[in-house]
This record gives C-alpha cells, structure tokens and sequence, in this order.
C-alpha cells in the first residue's frame, strides 16, 4: 500500500480519530479546524459508549412527539420553527425514515459498530502514551412511570434478542448499587454492556499522542473552497494558505452540509444542539443515567458529575436557552432528590452541535461525485460513542483494505424511507 497525504477537515473525535487510524498505517496527516478544538460536541457530550442505543432517532413515534414539543421550548427535542429550504429537506427525509421497518433494519448495524468502537477504545486504554478515564459500569435507563417502562421495555426485548445483557430493577436494587445517591424512581433497566467517559481528557490525550507522532494541526483556520480537477480534488483553499493531498476527509460535523456544497454534493445535515451543566460538588453518583421521561443523560466523569440533554434544532448558532438549560437543571433535581445544581454549573452551561442525518445513521464512505473524498459525518447522538469505528473504518478505505464492517449502511448517497 502506498503512502498517502491526507487532509482532515474537523478535529473533533471523529476527525481525530481517523488521523489516529491513518497515522498508523502510515499515511500523512493533517487536520485543520476552524476552532481550538477546546469546545464543541466532542468536548460537552455524555462520554457514553453506548452498545444500548440501537435505535436510530428516526424512528415511529418522533414525529407526534416533535409536533408535541415544537412550541415548547423547555421539552426534550425542540425544533424551532422557521422557513429554510435545507430543514424542509431535511425534515421530508426524517419523515420518511420513521418507520418500524427502517427501526428493524438499523438494530444490528448500530449495535455492531457501537460494539466495533467499544472495543476500540478498550484497546487505546491499554497502550503506552494513553491515560484516560473509562469505565465500563453499564448504563441505567432510569423511569418514573409504568408508561416510561413500557416504551422501554420494546427497546430491551430487541436489545436481548441481539445479545444484550440487562437487567430490571426496582427502586431498592438501583439504591443498593448507588446508596449515596437515592433515586426518586420506580425502576430502571441496567444495560451492562456500555461505559462511559470524560470527553475532554481523552480528546486532549488523543491530540497529544497524534502531535507525537507527527500529525500535522491547523487550527482557528476556516476552510473556503476546494480546487478540482473533474472528479478529483488536488488542494483544499483556506483563509490563510492552500492545502494540497492525495486524499480529503470531510469530518466537520453539523458544518459539513454547507461544506460540501461547493463541491456539487447534496448532503442532508442538520445541526441538533445540545447543552451539559457539569456538578463539580460530590453527588454520590457512581453509575450513569438516562432519566427517561425528561431525556437527560447523567455521567459519573473525572472530578465532576454530568448532566447533559436536549435536542434542539435551531440551526448552526451557540444560543443558549435558558428554559432549557433550567429543566435539565430540574430533572436532576426531581431524580436525585440530594443533588442540588448549583448557580454556577448553569452560569457555565455549554452547548454543541450535533450532525444529525434524516435517517439517524451516520454518513461514512465515498460520494459519486468526488473520487478522493471520504465523508465522516451525520453521527447525531452517537458521535462519541461511535469515533474510533468511524476512525478505523475511514483508515481502511483509503489504505485500500476491507473495511471491518459493511459501509452499505452508510452510504452517503442511501436512498430514505426504503
């Protein structure tokens, strides 16, 4: 296999984490970021590993349920009306993928590759040069409702058909596996097969050891076209130099629809904000959480306790909403009746965008329109979880190789609603 020159537009942990795996087949990295890579979704996510969410967010039910919640700017998943071509596109595409079928045939791809990077991660933690927090506790799926139990309970039979080790408990056994937080809830479902994070550290860590071994980084640098002979790119043009490469990787999130526009490619992407209050005061929580009827995800991290939430579709802008930051604040408070949010975790709220794709499933793989160009986007909630298998899978494209899983999942150019 030939060496080859690689650009990477996006540093988050999907673009990291393909210059990680590039890296390592040797090829020639470089990444370049319009930011300092110090915020954004890879930094204020959940840190979950999550071979328990099987379920694309395209799925029966979201459209009632988003029709229900557009005008309440406090509910879970909140799209914020206005007229806008690429979200009516967008919109029509979700339509037509909330199907029992589309749910059915997205089970076992999103469980495989989940289970893909889990392994992944595992083995970055036991490398020299790698020191970052992992645990792998499972995941609670915490109700306060017969009704909250019940949706669950359709998720938990297709996760153990699949292989999928949970187990229901009540009130009491949740206490007795965190008795220094009590929980104000009738049960939960414990997937055992999850663990979690502390995003900033890794992605710090992973920065560090890519520097190390000589990956190239160009940062608060904004890409601003691309320069092409017919179907092949030669040179990526940005505000401060032009960037030549043998091949590119558009790993640039919820941007990459606006990106890939100059270059012909209709790629439907929109941005999904979400917001994390960080507790920094001893909670007693050990175990990370969905509290299932407010949405908000819950993650015992390195110093610190998180709770992160809301799906907000208001396009690419880093607004913050105060109702929604004050009813996330108010689950964890309704949940974990001792656990109190303090002033400032919500003075210091911090959102990111998340690339959500109208079916739920991530775009990984080539586009017909471009031969050197490999897409790395569209992960919606999944992006943390699923980093290192998009990593591994975009290495072993471009290095020629058979890719460790089918990419026909994730074709950039897959048909919806089939």
């Amino acid at each position: 296999m030939a060496q080859k020159k690689v650009i990477i537009i996006g540093g988050g942990i999907l673009g990291l984490s393909t210059a990680y795996y590039l890296k390592e087949e040797g090829h020639e990295v470089l990444v370049i970021d319009k930011g300092d890579l110090q915020g954004g979704a890879s930094n204020v996510n959940a840190g979950y590993l999550t071979p328990s969410h099987i379920v694309p967010m395209a799925a029966p039910g979201m459209i009632s349920k988003g029709i229900r919640w557009m005008f309440n700017a406090s509910s879970p998943f909140y799209i914020k009306p206005r007229f806008d071509k690429d979200l009516m596109r967008w919109g029509l595409k979700f339509m037509k993928s909330c199907t029992p079928a589309h749910v059915q045939h997205s089970l076992k791809t999103i469980l495989d590759i989940n289970l893909l990077s889990k392994q992944l991660y595992l083995e970055m933690q036991q490398l020299k040069g790698f020191d970052f927090h992992l645990e792998s506790k499972g995941l609670l799926m915490a109700y306060q409702s017969t009704h909250a139990e019940k949706e669950e309970a359709e998720v938990v039979a297709w996760a153990r058909g699949l292989g999928l080790s949970i187990k229901q408990l009540d009130k009491k056994e949740v206490l007795a596996l965190q008795p220094a937080a009590p929980m104000d809830i009738v049960g939960a479902y414990w997937y055992q097969s999850d663990a979690h994070s502390t995003p900033e550290i890794f992605m710090q860590h992973l920065k560090t050891n890519l520097e190390k071994k000589g990956v190239r980084f160009v940062l608060e640098t904004k890409v601003q076209s691309f320069q092409k002979t017919r179907d092949k790119i030669n040179s990526v043009v940005t505000d401060k130099e032009v960037f030549n490469a043998d091949e590119f990787v558009v790993a640039s999130g919820a941007w990459s629809e606006d990106l890939l526009k100059s270059l012909g490619i209709k790629l439907s992407v929109q941005a999904g904000k979400g917001y994390r209050l960080d507790v920094h005061s001893k909670t007693g929580i050990n175990i990370p959480a969905i509290l299932l009827e407010s949405k908000v995800a819950v993650t015992p991290m390195q110093g610190f306790t998180r709770f992160a939430g809301t799906m907000e579709i208001s396009g690419i802008n880093n607004k913050i909403m105060p109702k929604r930051v004050a009813s996330i604040a108010k689950a964890a408070s309704t949940y974990y009746p001792k656990v109190e949010v303090s002033q400032k975790a919500i003075d210091t709220v911090q959102c990111g965008l998340r690339p959500l794709s109208p079916d739920g499933l991530p775009f990984i793989g080539r586009h017909s329109a471009v031969s050197n160009l490999v897409l790395a986007t569209g992960h919606s909630m999944m992006g943390w979880s699923l980093g290192p298998a998009t990593g591994k899978l975009v290495s072993e494209l471009i290095s020629e190789q058979t890719t460790s899983l089918s990419l026909d999942p994730f074709a950039p150019e897959r048909r919806y609603g089939s």
